[in-house]
């Protein structure tokens, strides 16, 4: 009913079909971060499809292998899906992915 409604701009994501898993708000900067299968999205809150900034962030190509190897699917559990995406502070935003089951952390600079 929304997208009939024309009141709406979807987001058209990428080609990779990715898995969303979370997201945050940055109203200061009128952004959108969105966690995603090796992906974090930075969307522009205005019009979602301009100046869209993507970080790849896969799990280690050895994580993954070890991954497949205790019996897990490739393609739906041996990955880093994003989990965390926390405010840090004015500049930065904590995240944290799955790692294919070997959790790993970082910061993103919001700049």
């Amino acid at each position: 009913d929304v997208l009939l409604s024309n009141s709406c701009i979807p987001f058209l994501g990428s080609a990779e079909g990715l898995d969303f898993r979370t997201m945050l708000l940055d109203e200061e900067r009128g952004r959108l971060l969105i966690g995603a299968k090796d992906h974090i999205f930075l969307l522009n809150l205005v019009d979602l499809n301009k100046n869209v900034k993507k970080i790849y962030w896969p799990a280690a190509k050895e994580k993954v292998e070890l991954c497949k190897l205790a019996g897990k699917d490739a393609h739906t559990e041996c990955a880093n899906f994003i989990r965390v995406l926390q405010p840090y502070n004015r500049t930065h935003v904590y995240v944290c992915g799955t790692g294919a089951f070997h959790p790993l952390c970082g910061y993103i600079e919001l700049g």
